[in-house]
């Protein structure tokens, strides 16, 4: 079993509390998807999250196949950071931690993503081929949206890394 750990900071010139209120509202992340994932919400979401919060949604992370994948908000400290544990869906473990850190002129957003596939040492070579560079695809895209959408981002401000262990 292969534990991965991807990390990425952003920049953005918004208050922490505005960038709350966006990330922490579970509407908002169909607009920080790629459209080509065909993410959608298979339930009426809370306007807020909470710990113990379970958000079902239809989503096609790989191949265009359709998978619902689970989640459940597990861990809220308002305004500093929220977890989101995957209960059902395509990893044997995924744990994603969102933290916003007040910066001068904005907000730092970052993410620690640690995640296991399925099916051994197979699941350890798709991570390297195909999994890794589209999570990384994935917050690229989402980094790109959130400069479109609040402006431009801060030379230097942000990083991208994925790990792979045991």
């Amino acid at each position: 079993m292969s534990l991965h750990r991807f990390e990425d900071s952003q920049f953005v010139p918004i208050g922490r509390d505005e960038a709350w209120a966006f990330f922490s509202d579970p509407r908002n992340l169909a607009r920080i998807t790629p459209p080509g994932m065909g993410f959608r919400l298979l339930d009426a979401p809370s306007e807020q999250i909470y710990p113990g919060l379970i958000l079902r949604y239809r989503v096609r992370p790989l191949v265009g196949v359709p998978v619902t994948w689970v989640t459940e908000i597990t861990h809220v400290r308002e305004g500093e950071y929220f977890v989101d544990e995957q209960r059902l869906g395509p990893y044997r473990l995924w744990h994603h931690q969102h933290h916003f850190t007040a910066v001068p002129g904005g907000v730092e957003v970052g993410d620690v993503v640690h995640y296991v596939l399925p099916f051994g040492a197979l699941g350890a070579l798709l991570n390297r081929i195909v999994v890794g560079p589209r999570v990384r695809d994935i917050f690229a895209y989402r980094r790109a949206t959130l400069a479109r959408l609040f402006g431009a981002r801060a030379p230097g401000a942000e990083h991208a890394s994925a790990r792979g262990g045991s």
